[in-house]
């Protein structure tokens, strides 16, 4: 191989530096954002509560990021379809869904079923044709979905299981799924990562407000309780990143690689409820999470290859 074809394949693999480091970082935030809003549950605040003025705090953080960019969201049709849309599938409603689930089945069950959309983006990816098949990534994508399926299925054979409560928390997967493809195939032309994740925001925070309003589920905290209003500003800024690491992590690696977020979420979520929220380990969690960390770097990796070999020269 030439020089200038080696430096074209280690350009190439310095790209997947990006995505794997905004994969990591993101995993964490949704790690953690799993275990405060548990946290939130205990000291009594609402899951919709919670959730919306968490949403609208990330929103304005992002809003002022965008600001000082110069990137601010657009209106026009096609970008305020892009934001409800997303919003609905990826924030609002997943999220809605999750956060209930959280006080009846766990921080840390919650933490590990968000490494089941791998599965179902890459079999939309495929059937869309967004991605061509690669045998390493499918492993990848294989082994992150047994690691989680070995501890779910432990889950629901658990005496004080509420299979209502499961069944509700797995539909949060299937959602962030059809969002990862949905954002991926409808981002708008010449749309930044700045304008989008606020935009995005901005419109959970409006239809999680709209559902308050059609319910009689209410997004009133009381502002008198200190600990309350840290929580959220502490969610909000936790929000904020991982959003902003969403869009950027989709933008460079791709819809795939962007569904493993829950998988690395994992990771990073279940030793916290464990250590610091006091939660039992679930069963076959030693099995279970070394799957998934091995997902993580097949479908990585994987990635990589199709990247250098398209590139490289024959």
């Amino acid at each position: 191989m030439s020089e200038s074809s080696q430096q074209k394949v280690s350009r190439n693999r310095n790209t997947w530096l990006i995505p794997f480091a905004c994969l990591l970082a993101g995993g964490a935030l949704t790690g953690i954002s799993t275990n405060v809003a548990k946290y939130a549950g205990d000291i009594g605040l609402t899951p919709l509560g919670f959730l919306f003025w968490s949403i609208a705090g990330a929103a304005i953080i992002l809003l002022m990021v965008a600001l000082i960019r110069k990137e601010c969201p657009s209106f026009n049709a096609r970008s305020l379809e892009y934001y409800f849309v997303a919003a609905l599938v990826s924030v609002a409603a997943a999220n809605l869904l999750l956060f209930s689930a959280i006080p009846h089945v766990g921080a840390s069950f919650v933490a590990l079923i968000l490494s089941l959309p791998p599965l179902l983006t890459y079999l939309g990816a495929l059937m869309l044709r967004m991605e061509r098949f690669n045998t390493v990534r499918a492993l990848g994508v294989v082994a992150a979905l047994i690691g989680a399926g070995v501890m779910a299925v432990h889950k629901f054979s658990a005496p004080d299981t509420s299979v209502f409560w499961i069944l509700i928390a797995l539909c949060g997967p299937v959602l962030l799924a059809i969002g990862n493809i949905y954002r991926t195939l409808r981002w708008p032309d010449n749309a930044s990562i700045s304008a989008l994740a606020p935009g995005m925001l901005v419109a959970a925070a409006i239809l999680l407000g709209l559902f308050s309003m059609m319910s009689d589920f209410s997004i009133a905290v009381s502002l008198e309780n200190g600990l309350s209003t840290s929580l959220i500003a502490i969610q909000s800024c936790v929000f904020a990143g991982q959003f902003l690491l969403l869009f950027l992590l989709q933008k460079t690696g791709g819809p795939v690689l962007l569904s493993l977020l829950g998988a690395v979420g994992a990771v990073f979520g279940v030793p916290i409820a464990i250590f610091l929220q006091g939660e039992h380990p679930p069963e076959g969690l030693l099995l279970g999470a070394s799957s998934i960390a091995i997902g993580v770097v097949l479908v990585t990796w994987g990635g990589v290859k199709m990247t250098v070999f398209k590139k490289e020269p024959r």
